[in-house]
């Protein structure tokens, strides 16, 4: 019995580890073909704040790579929603009605706000940092940036502004495993707020409206995720 158990386990878990993997390589192959679009769009923030107006490949097959890169790299972001959803698909039958209904909407709300870190990052603190750093280069020197640095850079900001966030979803999680109550979080507002904007200070050029504009939205998930408590049983 035992071992028909783990057959139909690991037979259920090689179907949805196939399907996601498919679904990846359609996607990839999608993204593949407008890859250098994908990388024109990518790359327009910083190209609107250049002299030149284009970018530069110190390597000679960066032409070609990096957009290659890039286009992965979408495909595994456009892929993420299917594959949270086979997770969720293969261990939603060994969990209570309870434990469904409290993880699916958590489930969602990660997608959602992590796609929403990223449209941040790109509408919102690309133009503020990349007039900065463009600007600030000493006289004399011309800032030219290689594409393939230029993705690696992007990439990073996206994730780290897609986990920041997520913090209505840790502050649930939080309280609802019971390692801090909402009264507690609540009294911890001050500290928070000082928190956001050390992290605007950081993470935006050195001038209080750039910094602001970091800060306040890290302040606003915070409290959005103490709003949601009101409402989650």
């Amino acid at each position: 019995m035992d071992q028909t158990l783990t057959i139909n386990f690991l037979t259920e878990l090689r179907k949805r580890l196939i399907l996601s993997l498919l679904v990846l390589a359609i996607l990839f192959f999608v993204t593949l073909y407008f890859s250098n679009q994908l990388y024109t769009w990518l790359a327009l923030p910083l190209i609107k704040q250049l002299p030149q107006k284009h970018l530069i490949a110190t390597n000679l097959v960066s032409a070609f790579f990096t957009p290659f890169e890039l286009a992965f790299y979408v495909a595994i972001f456009l892929a993420m929603p299917v594959f949270l959803y086979h997770i969720w698909a293969f261990i939603a039958p060994a969990l209570y009605p309870q434990e469904k209904r409290a993880i699916w909407p958590l489930l969602l709300g990660t997608i959602i706000l992590f796609y929403l870190g990223i449209l941040f990052t790109y509408a919102a603190i690309f133009p503020i940092l990349f007039a900065f750093l463009t600007h600030a280069a000493p006289s004399g020197v011309q800032v030219m940036p290689d594409i393939s640095q230029y993705l690696e850079f992007t990439l990073k900001l996206f994730l780290i502004f897609g986990v920041i966030f997520e913090i209505p979803v840790m502050v649930i999680v939080l309280v609802k495993t019971k390692m801090i109550t909402r009264e507690k979080l609540i009294a911890l507002r001050p500290y928070i707020i000082v928190s956001a904007f050390v992290m605007g200070m950081l993470l935006a050029p050195p001038d209080v409206l750039s910094q602001t504009l970091v800060a306040l939205p890290l302040w606003w998930l915070y409290e959005f995720g103490l709003f949601l408590l009101r409402f989650i049983k």
